[in-house]
């Protein structure tokens, strides 16, 4: 079967100019998407930032809720940050997928709000995670501020049709985003 990991992108984003930036890294989106993540299914969330500062955030938030207090305090959030960990660009991420996955092919997805081409729809995709003879490895990033700069989106293999609701306002949070995603592609319908 497919395996799925989540990436959230903090760098390169873009900012509402359309400038390729950094950032910050928040508490709410690690926890969420990681609660997501686990209530989904995902074998790994990876938080992408280039800064050390924000790595060492990023450990800070796990080691609170891994080994600190927090742990003893909140067991079931110990659990959801389990498989959540901070990498410092892309490049990384890949040597970690490729090291973790010896031989497996790693399919990259992007998402966004805009249509950017070579779109994957949300029924395809579903079919192939849920494929039990299906053995890639599919890393779906979300991008953070604006979205994902669009290198890193010509880089990819396929991105994801975007999210659209009943009006033409489309600038959710990354973590309502990424929520909805999850339970279209791996949720029980």
């Amino acid at each position: 079967m497919a395996s799925l990991h989540l990436a959230l992108v903090h760098h390169p984003t873009t900012d509402k100019q359309g400038d390729c930036v950094a950032t910050s890294v928040t508490n709410l989106d690690i926890h969420d998407l990681s609660r997501a993540g686990r209530t989904y299914g995902i074998e790994g969330f990876w938080v992408v930032h280039p800064y050390p500062s924000m790595k060492r955030y990023v450990e800070h938030v796990l080691s609170h809720w891994q080994q600190g207090w927090g742990a003893a305090y909140n067991p079931t959030r110990r659990e959801a940050l389990h498989v959540t960990r901070p990498v410092e660009d892309l490049a990384s991420l890949a040597t970690e997928l490729e090291s973790m996955y010896p031989g497996r092919e790693v399919v990259w997805v992007a998402t966004s709000a805009r249509n950017c081409g070579r779109q994957l729809s949300y029924q395809t995709l579903r079919e192939w995670l849920h494929d039990p003879d299906d053995k890639r490895l599919f890393c779906m990033l979300l991008g953070t501020g604006w979205g994902l700069h669009d290198d890193v989106i010509a880089d990819m293999d396929f991105v994801l049709e975007p999210l659209r609701g009943p009006t033409p306002w489309n600038h959710l949070s990354v973590r309502a985003a990424g929520g909805i995603i999850l339970d279209r592609l791996l949720g029980v319908h």
